[in-house]
């Protein structure tokens, strides 16, 4: 029996389209509530590190107290990356997220 590389063809493009999709597909980075750090803290290091406007910071650090989180940046997952990384370097509690597909 030969071993035939060109078998699996469609089963290895179909597997790397959704690759593709699951690093390509736009994510939350996601702040998350907890009892340690103040709101300045937070202020601070959204418009330090996501790039905020101080109102918007503002808005979402209430969010984030009274909802318990926010999504406060979306982009693909290699750009959110260093940026999750750095905010736990911090001491906040994030993740990243899929958003949520909205169908008809």
């Amino acid at each position: 029996m030969r071993f035939d590389p060109l078998a699996n063809l469609d089963l290895d493009v179909e597997f790397q389209q959704e690759l593709d999709e699951l690093v390509q597909s736009p994510k939350a980075l996601v702040i998350h509530n907890d009892d340690y750090n103040s709101f300045d803290f937070v202020i601070e290091t959204l418009i330090e590190y996501c790039g905020h406007e101080p109102l918007q910071a503002e808005q979402c650090t209430f969010i984030i107290h009274y909802s318990g989180k926010c999504a406060v940046k979306t982009d693909v997952f290699s750009k959110l990356q260093p940026v999750w990384a750095r905010i736990l370097n911090l001491g906040l509690t994030a993740t990243i997220e899929d958003i949520p597909k909205i169908t008809k």
